[in-house]
């Protein structure tokens, strides 16, 4: 890909520069998407940080547009992850997972759509829907 995406280290600074005043204005407006997948990025920072290791993070995106909206590189596997700021999460949403592990073969591992609700269940083979909580 030739452009990198851009991320923020903290929704809080990110919210406050959009002029977002109240979790409600932010999660309905056009950048709930952005904000949830920013804090995301950071929950997963965070866990390696604080095993001693160095996050490798990226985005996956085919020339088609099919695209991962995380990709983390660990134990020798490449976990695509996707969010989505819907708390019911639907199999069409793993999509993209799908994708990224049939091009993949076997250097993909599992695939997370994580998302801001309840449960966790199935979406596809070797695709979980992962409430943001357990992460």
């Amino acid at each position: 890909m030739k452009t990198p995406k851009v991320y923020f280290t903290d929704t809080g600074t990110l919210c406050y520069l959009a002029g977002l005043k109240d979790p409600h204005h932010a999660a309905a407006g056009p950048l709930g998407g952005a904000i949830i997948e920013t804090a995301v990025l950071l929950q997963i920072v965070k866990a390696f940080v604080n095993r001693g290791e160095e996050p490798q993070i990226l985005f996956w995106r085919t020339s088609a547009g099919v695209e991962v909206d995380l990709v983390v590189e660990t134990d020798g596997k490449l976990i695509p992850i996707e969010v989505k700021l819907s708390a019911t999460p639907r199999p069409a949403m793993a999509n993209g997972i799908r994708a990224f592990q049939e091009d993949l073969g076997e250097t993909a591992g599992p695939g997370f759509v994580v998302h801001p609700g309840d449960v966790r269940l199935p979406l596809a083979p070797k695709v979980v829907a992962l409430p943001f909580s357990e992460l």
